[in-house]
């Protein structure tokens, strides 16, 4: 998949961009709103089936600006999981134009039924963009992370392939 917007391209990712992931992952910014991932989960993911690891490029520096984690390839339901989308720099509209390029794919080129993604509750910016692109909130497990000593909850959200293409 080679998608492009305005701002940005969607490339395959490779084992050789592992570290740059996991560098993403951990970065202050990110970490509290993901659970970060080994390296060896990266590359045991990476080479799964059923899933498709992606690099987000800025293409006025060709500089990689973050990723993307999705599963459900070989779901016979035709549901695809986004599974991580996680971005350095926030507030560029970065996150928003990867998110409508998965989209794209997800509906129009893999000819998806439903895109779907869980995000922790605390995480206002993400969901306010999913909610504004027009994910649906399903339902939330409750406490089921749990983070050091405590419990964190995650809300289920969803689009479905009428829906995207209505809007």
């Amino acid at each position: 998949m080679t998608f492009q917007s305005n701002q940005i391209y969607i490339r395959e990712a490779t084992n050789n961009d592992i570290g740059y992931m996991i560098n993403v992952e951990n970065s202050e910014e990110n970490k509290p709103h993901i659970l970060p991932w080994t390296e060896e989960q990266h590359r045991k993911t990476l080479q799964e089936e059923d899933s498709y690891y992606l690099i987000i490029v800025e293409k006025v520096t060709n500089r990689n600006v973050g990723f993307i984690i999705l599963r459900g390839l070989t779901n016979t339901n035709k549901g695809i999981e986004l599974v991580r989308i996680a971005i350095e720099e926030k507030g560029k509209g970065i996150g928003k134009e990867a998110l409508n390029l998965i989209k794209i794919w997800t509906f129009n080129s893999y000819k998806a039924h439903r895109l779907w993604l869980d995000v922790k509750t605390d995480n206002k910016r993400a969901i306010t963009i999913y909610k504004k692109e027009g994910f649906t909130l399903e339902g939330t497990l409750r406490e089921c992370l749990r983070v050091g000593n405590t419990y964190e909850s995650l809300h289920v959200m969803s689009l479905l392939k009428h829906e995207y293409h209505n809007r």
